[in-house]
């Protein structure tokens, strides 16, 4: 019987074609990726404890933020019931997820939709107008990243992404 080491995330993309694996979205309030990790005992806590539910488990075991699931209210119930340290509330913000709207997006391609603007509870997207319609624009000052216009979305254009490393 032969043994192999457990396959990482970064293998597991290599393995599907891809160069390497996005960083994962996190709970708010996440140590840096490597300090959570190493800190983040798996345990489900912060899923369990998420009114929203827009946690789960990721594929290496670990919570993830799950927009499509729905937004995060960031009502910090997750990091009460981390006993693990892996969530620490005394951050400054709960993350820098923001979002990002592709040029898949309807407005872009000359339709009118706005429900990613509706959704926008920080009137973080605006649209302007443009040749053709409108063009939405990101205002990443106001964008929290809690997810709200993912799911809203019909085209699934708009992303969400860490825009830089966290200081553990």
């Amino acid at each position: 019987m032969s043994r192999h080491a457990p396959f990482s995330p970064s293998r597991r993309a290599f393995l599907r074609g891809g160069r390497s694996a996005a960083r994962p979205l996190r709970p708010p309030w996440a140590l840096a990726e490597t300090d959570f990790v190493d800190a983040c005992t798996g345990c489900d806590a912060c899923v369990a404890a998420c009114p929203e539910q827009v946690l789960r488990r990721g594929e290496a075991g670990h919570p993830v933020f799950d927009p499509s699931l729905g937004a995060c209210v960031f009502c910090r119930r997750c990091v009460d019931a981390c006993e693990s340290g892996a969530l620490a509330g005394d951050a400054a913000g709960p993350w820098t997820i923001r979002a990002e709207v592709a040029s898949s997006c309807l407005t872009l391609n000359g339709v009118t939709c706005f429900s990613c603007r509706d959704a926008c509870g920080e009137a973080a997207i605006r649209f302007r107008p443009a040749l053709g319609g409108a063009r939405a624009e990101l205002d990443a000052s106001r964008c929290t990243g809690c997810g709200a216009c993912i799911g809203v979305c019909p085209v699934a254009a708009i992303a969400l992404s860490a825009q830089e490393a966290r200081d553990g």
